[in-house]
């Protein structure tokens, strides 16, 4: 029992205040996952979240929050009831950033107007006025001490925690400058030779890129606040009779709700009054209303968008399909994707070479050339065009807007890992029940014998097939009960043949329905219907027989129908050049017509497999060093799921298979694993340039600035604008056509 204990874990998300750059969420990581009972942990900058997996046994969330305030940083447990506190702390935050901005740009502007007008020889009293050593030094010192506090105080704590970042470098940079130009105003007595301007303007212009990178960041996480806008406000419930408006967080499980055109689905439930069309387009992608009556089950948010519905309630709050999806796209968005890994490496090791580099440049400008001045401002340069920030963010903010993407077309992908396993799938395997085929099956033919009446035939039939429990019983007496209006028949004796069909008598005389095998042992004569019978079963067709006494008088097949879009879906995952494969527990012919009929090789299909076999399959294509993608919909399919390189669940299958797959599809259309495929090669192209572009930059950025070709301030603007670009390179994926 101890032993079970200690293996649980559970897994909670923090939202963290404080991160500057990429090496405070590699602090953080390093920190929480040398702690013990924590099994991992991943900070994601983008989202300034950390995701924690921990042993309760071992440690605890208060004792987990505690090591990320010592390593100089906040958390807040990211549940329901802080998500507000969360949100107003941003929204603080921005509005900070932004009043610093505009106060360290008014304070910095006539320095740099003054400079510029100097440079170009245009002198005038008030340019004259901010060219005063002790005015330049009034400017910039609050700037500097005040506004630039937050610099000293990250860098103090990142030193602390012996893992210098982004700060580290505008801290040492700024003071270097402001430090220098206080010596040669006030000391030296070189009034000209005065650098205030560029600690100021750095400040500034690192502040503004903050605030474009924090708005940008909110906008990446637009397809999360999109979802939650869709959650309802209120309920109108019915409580012993009377409607009465509730807030959304006091709908109670099982109450009765009423519903009228145009309004939002409260919460997920079953309509048990009413009949309506369903506007359920957030939820699956699809844009046609779907048809919804008694006993439908519905899902919180999707609209209704004509009848008046009375549903009762069958999940609230976080349990409602809405919030399982929201819960799902967050932790998505807040996951790595295995090539982050080259950014996390780079980032922790880039700040103490940019340090060393800086270091370098002072000594050897300054040996070279003599002027200690000069070699100061070109480590300055260095020190700020350095910042890996962009670094930090290429991955992350990409995904946030790929899976966001995802989501609003109805494909739910589980992390960066499932996300950059899609853009590698090389060979698929579809289960066809559910998956290839509607996982319904429907009456394709009936015929009788000439001269027999075939309403009447067909009610008999429907009245035996009503006490059935076969999936195939229960689609003829549906398309008995669409064809037929009047009363139904009454059966006595009814039996169920096991392995061979059902028996019952109608009006006095024993009627059978069933297998040909039902007929054998009947003695029922069903010669005449035999060349339709071969016909019917080489087409994938399940055909049945109708005998009355032991004249055998009807047949009627039934078969579970291919969806409208397999075929279309198939033939895009080969010009994908995906292989295509099929698996199924039919017999060998069935599944070769239905293969045939979709575009799917006979050498491709797997028949007659158990399902305690499926998983093997998806093995024996690993073994040939194939990225395998399984698709299924149902808990015998679980194991493969998991298997696979990556599982896709169809979202109108078991909870089972959507659990163990990496990313569900929303509806039942097969459309959506190319789109899915596709929405992943354009995602993990976008790293790629995002990383290109973050590595090039400091690759060039710093030998300039070592050389002396990069002003400071040129480089603070550069640097600041490095993590925007990125940012808007991610957010350009919205455009993408899904």
């Amino acid at each position: 029992m101890e032993n079970t204990q200690k293996k649980q874990t559970t897994m909670e998300t923090l939202a963290i205040t404080g991160m500057t750059c990429a090496n405070c969420s590699q602090t953080i990581e390093k920190t929480l996952n040398k702690e013990s009972g924590i099994t991992l942990a991943n900070v994601n900058l983008a989202t300034e979240k950390a995701t924690v997996t921990y042993n309760p046994a071992e440690t605890t969330l208060p004792k987990i929050i505690k090591s990320i305030e010592a390593a100089g940083y906040g958390a807040i447990v990211y549940d329901e009831e802080h998500q507000k506190e969360v949100a107003a702390l941003k929204e603080k935050k921005s509005q900070r950033l932004k009043i610093d901005f505009i106060v360290s740009a008014i304070l910095s502007a006539p320095m740099v107007i003054s400079m510029i007008f100097m440079l170009v020889g245009w002198h005038n009293p008030i340019t004259g006025f901010f060219e005063i050593p002790v005015v330049q030094f009034i400017l910039a010192t609050p700037v500097q001490f005040i506004i630039g506090w937050r610099f000293y105080k990250g860098a103090y704590k990142a030193i602390k925690a012996a893992s210098p970042n982004m700060d580290v470098l505008v801290a040492m940079g700024t003071t270097a400058a402001y430090a220098l130009s206080i010596y040669n105003a006030f000391i030296a007595n070189r009034p000209h030779d005065l650098y205030f301007e560029s600690s100021a303007v750095i400040i500034t212009l690192i502040l503004l890129g903050k605030y474009l990178e924090h708005n940008a960041k909110n906008r990446t996480g637009s397809a999360i606040k999109q979802l939650m806008a869709l959650q309802a406000k209120t309920a109108v419930v019915i409580r012993d009779g009377e409607e009465i408006t509730v807030p959304i967080e006091s709908v109670q499980l099982y109450d009765l709700i009423r519903i009228k055109p145009g309004e939002q689905i409260p919460v997920d439930g079953k309509i048990i009054e009413g009949t309506t069309s369903l506007d359920e387009s957030m939820l699956t992608g699809e844009s046609l209303p779907v048809e919804k009556t008694v006993d439908d089950t519905v899902f919180g948010g999707t609209v209704n968008t004509n009848g008046t519905l009375v549903l009762q309630a069958t999940k609230i709050g976080s349990e409602t399909a809405l919030s399982q999806i929201i819960r799902m796209v967050e932790e998505a968005q807040g996951s790595k994707a295995p090539i982050q890994q080259i950014a996390d490496r780079i980032s922790a090791i880039f700040v103490p070479i940019v340090l060393v580099v800086a270091l370098g440049t002072l000594i050897v400008t300054g040996w070279l050339t003599g002027d200690w001045e000069l070699a100061l401002i070109h480590s300055v340069a260095v020190l700020v065009i350095a910042c890996p920030c962009a670094l930090g963010l290429a991955t992350p903010t990409a995904i946030m807007v790929g899976t966001g993407l995802g989501a609003k077309n109805g494909i739910l992908i589980k992390g960066g890992e499932a996300l950059e396993g899609a853009a590698k799938i090389q060979a698929i395997i579809l289960d066809k029940t559910g998956t290839i085929t509607k996982g319904k099956p429907e009456v394709t033919d009936y015929e009788v014998l000439p001269g027999e009446n075939s309403e009447e035939l067909l009610s008999f039939i429907m009245a035996l097939e009503k006490n059935s429990e076969h999936p195939l019983g229960k689609a003829i007496y549906n398309y008995g009960k669409k064809k037929l209006n009047g009363e139904e028949q009454t059966v006595e004796n009814f039996k169920a043949l096991v392995g061979s069909g059902i028996s019952g008598d109608i009006k006095g005389e024993t009627m059978y329905m069933g297998a040909k095998r039902l007929m054998d042992e009947n003695h029922s004569d069903y010669s005449h219907f035999s060349e339709k019978i071969t016909a019917l079963e080489g087409s994938g067709k399940t055909a049945m027989l109708f005998a009355k006494g032991d004249q055998c008088v009807a047949m009627i097949a039934v078969a579970d129908q291919i969806k409208e879009t397999s075929k279309e879906a198939i033939q895009k995952l080969k010009q994908m050049n995906v292989e295509v494969y099929m698996l199924t527990g039919d017999n060998r012919l069935t599944a070769e017509s239905i293969g045939s009929e979709v575009g799917i090789d006979a050498a491709h299909i797997f028949a007659e497999v158990l399902p305690a076999d499926k998983a093997n399959h998806v093995v024996s294509l690993q073994e040939k060093g194939l990225s395998v993608a399984m698709v299924g919909d149902g808990i015998n399919d679980a194991p493969a799921l998991a298997t696979a390189n990556v599982g896709l669940a169809m979202g109108t299958g078991t909870d089972i298979a959507m659990e163990a797959a990496d990313i569900t599809l929303m509806n039942g259309d097969l459309n959506n694993i190319p789109k899915t495929i596709h929405l992943s090669k354009v995602t993990l192209r976008k790293i790629k340039q995002n990383l290109f572009w973050a590595f090039i930059y400091n690759t060039i950025g710093i030998p300039f600035a070592a050389i002396g070709l990069l002003n400071p301030i040129v480089a603070g603007g550069a640097m600041a604008f490095s993590s925007v670009s990125v940012l808007l390179n991610s957010l350009a994926l919205n455009r993408t056509k899904v």
